[in-house]
């Protein structure tokens, strides 16, 4: 283990120094205060510089770290209570100021101290406070702040903390470590004695439980899940503060001392833990105090969350670099997530131990039953445990058996049988391509079908439904009940890797974007999660076409194990579609699927994010589009798996990342291909689809009072595109906001129309057509702080423009405020006269859109041109950074080479843009002119590397600045 080089100063010598450095070395005289400030600050800042450069030397580990620094502390404030009551204050109080003793709490009375954490000091009194006491207290409270440190203090009596402590379970919890620094030494043995009295009359019970509420409300506060790519390292879930929480139950209970007591060698006679257990949870205990003490150390301040722009800081001052494709961050942050998966381990183990301890016994817990007997398993305490005789270790079966009674009886299982799974986990290995195993698993991860007739016949609602958790955990959150709840328990137990060998290449895995929350793992549990739900109808009303399409699946199993497989391969380079489609084609048959279930498993993997792509990306109003799609998907029952799929995929990325609008694309794209799959209309047949559409418009503009002359002169309008990209209702909306428009001679109409449902608001102009038209346009949106999601440009045989916007705010919702929608307009109107300087409104608004955590993220520049996806057009991909005012210097460089815009469909994954155009050349025709698209091809290029490493410009201080 690490230790102090001998050349720092040890604390007892710098608080010599320090004592000594008080008085005058001629008079003997104390030092005036300004001086003795001076003194300590010296004194301080030597203290800590010897800490960090110990610890930035890897001579210390965090947690040893923070020891020294608590050490040093303890020293400085010994000092200072010292210098009060024998110099500073000497004259100015009676002898009954002495009656006062200072104590540390929290984290600090634990005897740990992180670089910018408070300082939290109770000063203890026998009684109210005299005036000679609360002077002292003034004293040192005003000489700690005047050398910069925070402070969190109490001044109470002993009678006051006993009253606080019952009335307050965070009190009860800061006083639990309380730890005497100087003073009154009688007085504190007397406040521990009391304390301790106290606690044991109050009972374990309802501490354990409090802290436990606080715990839950803390996860649920910090994001719930572990995997989180963005992780709060103290407060997050498989954090410090879950293992400080173990240590309090545990101190509650068992009397443990301190965190170094619950994990020592001494803490196993408890008969808790194992020696190999208590290792790993002090190395976790090391890590993560490693990982908080770099976050303060590199941002200067208490700063606890593992964010964008400092993982790959924290990473390489950690020794972590590249290995193989995986880059130095992925390593590190993969290394965390399996450290806080420790942690939960920890927790399954010891909390129900100590929980038995303090509560007891459960009250009416079920029984072992014959059947369960026989299978080698009994209950203790309402909750499921091999019985005697029964080893894992001899029988891996029985690890996948347990599972299963326990789902079958809804019954918890005991910490002794999670002790044993992870220990035994390795053990799994020897059931791939077990028949029984395989049987288990897939009930484990498919859950129960629907039962919707039994359901509705017992008066159930669909909120009721579903593959639940056992009841232990009716209390906790959501994304842990269903069939997700047992994949989390082979997962965090270690099973899962052992029968999947390329799951336990995912676990704790990674992707350094903002695009994704989870680790690969978490995300695709999650999507199990969601689609468990979706199969029983509880989210029917968030996503109604999945949980149509769910009521009638034919290849339900096939389904299920696609969602488990379709992430298997990120991470090793090359496309993961297709290296999980290859993965897919061997683990299915293990799992005991049939030759035809494995096709559609792999088939699905292979192409999950085909409609995605192809609904966000491409232009959905374009026959061939249709056509490419049906033909690669060619069965309707392929084309609802593969919806299914893209949903809870979507879904399980974010919450945010789901919205209205994505829903009503992919559900138009949905209908479009089953059309054509299902023999009904041809999307090739243009002509007679055109004519429809304008009859519609036309009976309802003759329903409007519309002339023939006003209806023909409307018909007359539009080419054959704009029919086919817009519905009747809005045609008709199109007929009369041209007709309103040319009655008053207008240059420019805007309209703007709130679209709640869909998530978005359309934004359409009529104007004058001319080169640069869409690229003011987008200008004016970004400068209003909106994101366009969708677009349609036409020029129509008037050569006015009718070009249709359909724009989010920054949370991914509709414009419907009266005044946001006036300012849309009005900035459009403005920009449009030229009245407004786009370039720099765009630059004021960009400045303040990103961070140092946005732009750590790299996004490389990437322009394809595709010739084949559309028969009439050239399609422009572009991929870069998310930025205000993209859009407008993208198509202003597209205008710039004189091609026209006919569509847009713009795309964020976090911090990734993925824009994509249709355009043609002047003459209406596709660029197929390979100079031509070259030429075009690295002038967009060029501008998105230039707005790139304007970004990482203007990131700050480069990461070797910080590493060093």
């Amino acid at each position: 283990m690490p230790t102090p080089s001998s050349l720092s100063p040890s604390a007892g010598d710098l608080t010599r120094s320090l004592a000594a450095s008080l008085r005058s070395v001629t008079t003997g005289a104390p030092v005036p205060r300004e001086e003795a400030i001076g003194l300590f600050r010296r004194h301080l800042a030597r203290f800590q510089a010897s800490v960090r450069e110990e610890f930035e030397a890897h001579r210390l580990h965090g947690a040893s770290a923070a020891k020294q620094l608590a050490l040093h502390t303890d020293g400085m404030i010994r000092t200072l209570v010292d210098f009060t009551l024998d110099c500073a204050l000497a004259d100015a109080i009676g002898p009954g100021a002495r009656h006062l003793a200072v104590a540390a709490t929290g984290g600090y009375g634990r005897g740990m101290l992180a670089p910018f954490s408070d300082i939290d000091l109770l000063f203890l009194t026998q009684e109210e406070p005299s005036a000679d006491i609360s002077l002292v207290v003034e004293y040192i409270l005003y000489f700690l702040w005047d050398l910069g440190l925070k402070v969190g203090h109490a001044t109470r009596s002993i009678p006051q903390c006993i009253a606080e402590a019952e009335a307050d379970t965070t009190v009860r919890t800061t006083l639990l470590d309380a730890r005497l620094l100087a003073g009154d030494d009688a007085l504190f043995a007397m406040f521990e004695a009391r304390y301790i009295v106290a606690c044991v009359e109050a009972g374990a019970a309802r501490f354990i439980t409090d802290k436990r509420k606080e715990r839950t409300a803390r996860h649920h506060r910090f994001g719930d899940s572990p995997y989180l790519v963005e992780p709060n390292v103290k407060e997050g879930r498989g954090g410090l503060r879950d293992l400080q929480t173990l240590y309090w139950m545990c101190r509650y209970t068992f009397g443990t001392r301190h965190v170094a007591d619950l994990l020592s060698p001494g803490f196993g006679a408890l008969g808790l833990l194992t020696e190999q257990e208590a290792k790993r949870a002090r190395r976790s205990w090391n890590f993560l105090w490693s990982v908080r003490l770099h976050l303060h150390y590199i941002s200067g301040r208490a700063e606890e969350r593992l964010t964008f722009d400092v993982q790959p800081v924290v990473g390489a001052r950690m020794g972590y670099t590249r290995h193989g494709r995986q880059v130095g961050v992925e390593r590190f942050m993969r290394h965390y997530f399996l450290t806080v998966r420790e942690v939960m381990r920890l927790t399954h183990v010891l909390e129900p131990a100590v929980m038995r301890q303090a509560l007891g016994a459960a009250a009416n817990a079920p029984q072992a039953d014959g059947t369960m007997r026989d299978a080698g398993f009994t209950v203790l305490d309402g909750q499921i445990l091999p019985a005697r005789g029964t080893a894992f270790d001899d029988e891996p079966i029985q690890m996948m058996r347990l599972l299963e009674l326990a789902r079958a009886r809804k019954l918890p299982i005991h910490p002794l049988a999670m002790h044993e799974l992870i220990r035994w986990e390795r053990r799994a290995a020897s059931l791939r391509g077990d028949p029984e195993a395989s049987r288990i698993f897939l009930e484990l991860l498919c859950g129960s079908p629907p039962d919707r007739a039994g359901r509705a016949a017992r008066g159930e609602t669909r909120e009721d439904a579903g593959d639940e958790a056992p009841s232990f955990h009716a209390t906790a959150q959501d994304r842990r009940q269903g069939n997700a709840y047992w994949l989390h328990i082979l997962n965090e137990t270690g099973i899962m890797g052992r029968l999947l060998p390329d799951w336990s290449r995912i676990v704790g895995q990674m992707q350094f974007d903002t695009y994704h929350v989870f680790t690969v793992d978490e995300h695709t549990i999650e999507a199990i999660r969601i689609l468990g739900r979706i199969e029983h109808g509880a989210m029917a009303d968030e996503i109604p076409l999945a949980y149509d399409l769910a009521r009638n699946l034919q290849s339900r199993r096939a389904l299920y194990v696609a969602v488990l497989l379709h992430d298997i391969a990120k991470g090793r380079g090359g496309d993961h579609s297709e290296l999980g489609s290859e993965i897919a084609l061997g683990v299915c048959p293990e799992m005991g699927l049939s030759g035809e279930e494995t096709e559609t498993v792999s088939w699905l993997v292979l192409h999950h994010l085909l409609l995605s792509q192809t609904a966000f990306q491409r232009d959905i109003d374009d026959p061939k589009t249709i056509l490419d799609l049906a033909d690669t998907i060619q069965s309707p029952e392929r084309l609802r798996l593969l919806l299914l799929l893209t949903i809870v995929d979507m879904r399980a990325v974010s919450p945010r990342v789901w919205n209205a609008w994505k829903a009503t694309l992919l559900h138009e794209l949905y209908m479009r291909v089953a059309e054509v799959l299902e023999g009904g209309l041809a999307t090739t047949e243009r002509d007679i689809r055109v004519s429809r559409a304008k009859e519609a418009v036309a009976a309802i503009l003759e329903e409007d009072g519309a002339s023939r002359e006003e209806t023909d002169h409307f018909l007359g309008l539009g080419y054959g595109s704009y029919w086919l990209s817009f519905d009747q209702e809005t045609h008709a909306r199109h007929a009369r906001l041209i007709r309103e428009s040319e009655a008053r001679d207008a240059l420019l109409t805007v309209e703007t129309q709130p679209l709640p449902a869909r998530g978005v608001t359309e934004v359409t102009i009529y104007a004058a057509d001319h080169p640069g038209l869409f690229s003011h346009i987008a200008g004016a949106l970004a400068i209003a702080g909106a994101s366009i999601v969708d677009a349609r440009i036409h020029t129509l045989i008037n050569g006015m423009a009718l070009d249709t916007f359909w724009i989010q705010d920054g949370g991914g919702e509709a414009f419907e405020e009266p005044q946001q929608l006036a300012r849309l307009s009005a900035l459009i109107e403005q920009t449009l006269s030229g009245r407004l300087d786009i370039g720099k409104e765009i630059a004021c608004v960009g400045r303040m859109r990103y961070g140092r955590r946005m732009r750590a993220i790299h996004v490389p520049p990437r322009v394809v041109i595709d010739n084949r996806a559309s028969n009439t057009h050239t399609v422009i991909e572009i991929n870069g950074r998310d930025r205000p005012g993209l859009l407008h210097d993208v198509t202003r460089a597209i205008s710039e080479h004189k091609l026209q815009i006919a569509s847009a469909h713009i795309t964020t994954y976090g911090v990734r843009a993925v824009d994509v155009f249709y355009v043609k050349d002047l003459f209406g025709l596709k660029i197929m002119d390979e100079k031509r698209l070259t030429e075009i091809r690295e002038a967009l290029l060029q501008g998105l590397r230039e707005a790139e490493e304007a970004a990482s410009g203007e990131a700050g201080p480069p990461l070797e600045t910080l590493i060093a």
